[in-house]
C-alpha cells in the first residue's frame, strides 16, 4: 500500500488524466488522433508551454507573475508597429526581447529591492504593460509578417518525420533544460529552498533576492519571445494579443502539482498541466463547446489543481493522527 501511495503523486495522477482525455478522445470524436489535428492542438498551445517553463521556476521558488500575457501583448505590439515603420525583422526580434527582459527586470526589482508581494506587483504591471501595448498600437491591426518566419510558427511546417510543430520542438528542448536545471543543479535545489521557506534559505547562504530578479528576467524575456511567436503564428500583431493566457499558464502548472506556496512540484508535472489542457480544450472545440465554456473549464481546473491536492494532504494528515493516537 505504501509503495502505490509513493507513486500515486499528484503528477502521476496528471499524468494519467492526460493518457484517459487522449484515449476517450480518440475513441468518441473522428479526427481528434489524426496527426494533422494534433499538430494544431501542440501549436495551439505553444505559447502557454513557453511561458509555462519560467513559471515553473517562479512558482517553486514561491512567486508569480501575472504580467506575462501583457508582455505578450507588448512584444507583439512592438513588434508590429515597428514592422510597419520599415525595420528590419531581425533587429526587430532582438529588440522586443530586450524589451520583455527589462518589463521581467522592473517585476524583480519591485519585489526584491523595494519588498512588495509578487502577486501585487504584477498585477500592477498586468495593467501597465497592456497599457503601453495600447500606446504603441493602438486598436490597429499588422500583418504581412516575412513568410520566411511565419510559416516556422504554424502547425503545417513540422519537424521532419514527425507531427512536431517548431515552437513545440522548441519547447521541447528547452523544457529539458529547465528540468535538469530544476532537478538536477544547485541553482534547482535553491528555488525549492527559497519557495520552502525563504529566510532559512537565505540564512543559509542562498542569493535569495538575486535568483528571485534573475527568475522574473528570465519570465519577461521568454513572455516576450512567446509573443514574437504568437504574432507569427496568427499572422497579425495587436495590442490585446494573449488576453486572459496567463490564467492558462498558471492553471497549467498548478495542474501539474506545483503548489502555489513553493517548494514542491515538478517540471513533468507542469508539462503533463499544459498538455491536458491543451487537449482538452482541443477535443472540446472539434465537439463545438463554445470558448465561454473552455474558460469555465479552465477555471474549474485551476479550482481543483489548487483544492486537490490539499484536501488529500488534510485527510492523509488526520488519518496518520488517529493511527498515531490508536498506537499510543
Amino acid at each position: 500500500m505504501n509503495t502505490l501511495v509513493k507513486y500515486l503523486r499528484w503528477d502521476t495522477v496528471v499524468g494519467v488524466l492526460l493518457i484517459a482525455v487522449f484515449l476517450a478522445g480518440s475513441g468518441t470524436t473522428e479526427g481528434f488522433a489524426d496527426t494533422a489535428n494534433l499538430s494544431a492542438a501542440l501549436d495551439d498551445t505553444a505559447e502557454i508551454a513557453l511561458i509555462a517553463l519560467p513559471m515553473t521556476l517562479l512558482v517553486v521558488a514561491g512567486q508569480v507573475d501575472l504580467s506575462v500575457a501583457s508582455m505578450l501583448g507588448l512584444s507583439s505590439a512592438l513588434a508590429g508597429s515597428l514592422w510597419e515603420a520599415g525595420w528590419a525583422f531581425e533587429t526587430i526580434v532582438p529588440l522586443c526581447l530586450l524589451v520583455g527582459a527589462l518589463g521581467g527586470l522592473l517585476n524583480g526589482w519591485l519585489v526584491t529591492r523595494v519588498g512588495l508581494p509578487s502577486l501585487a506587483v504584477t498585477i500592477g504591471t498586468l495593467t501597465l504593460y497592456r497599457g503601453l501595448a495600447s500606446v504603441v498600437l493602438g486598436d490597429k491591426a499588422v500583418a504581412d509578417f516575412p513568410e520566411t518566419y511565419s510559416q516556422w510558427a504554424t502547425y503545417t511546417r513540422t519537424v521532419p518525420g514527425t507531427f512536431i510543430p517548431y515552437p513545440v520542438a522548441l519547447f521541447g528542448v528547452l523544457a529539458v533544460i529547465t528540468a535538469v536545471v530544476l532537478h538536477c543543479t544547485a541553482f534547482g535545489r535553491s528555488l525549492y529552498a527559497i519557495g520552502a521557506q525563504e529566510d532559512a534559505a537565505y540564512f543559509a547562504g542562498i542569493r535569495v533576492k538575486r535568483i528571485k530578479l534573475v527568475l522574473f528576467v528570465l519570465a519577461g524575456f521568454v513572455a516576450s519571445f512567446a509573443g514574437i511567436v504568437f504574432t507569427l503564428r496568427y499572422g497579425s500583431a495587436r495590442a490585446d494579443n494573449g488576453v486572459g493566457l496567463e490564467l492558462v499558464v498558471i492553471a497549467s502548472v498548478l495542474l501539474g502539482g506545483v503548489d502555489f506556496d513553493g517548494g514542491r512540484g515538478t517540471l513533468g508535472g507542469a508539462v503533463a498541466g499544459v498538455l491536458l489542457i491543451g487537449l482538452l480544450n482541443n477535443l472540446l472545440t472539434l465537439n463545438d463547446v463554445s470558448n465561454e465554456i473552455q474558460v469555465i473549464v479552465t477555471g474549474l481546473l485551476l479550482v481543483a489543481s489548487v483544492l486537490t491536492p490539499r484536501v488529500v494532504a488534510a485527510v492523509s494528515e488526520r488519518r496518520h493522527r488517529r493511527a498515531a493516537t490508536a498506537s499510543a
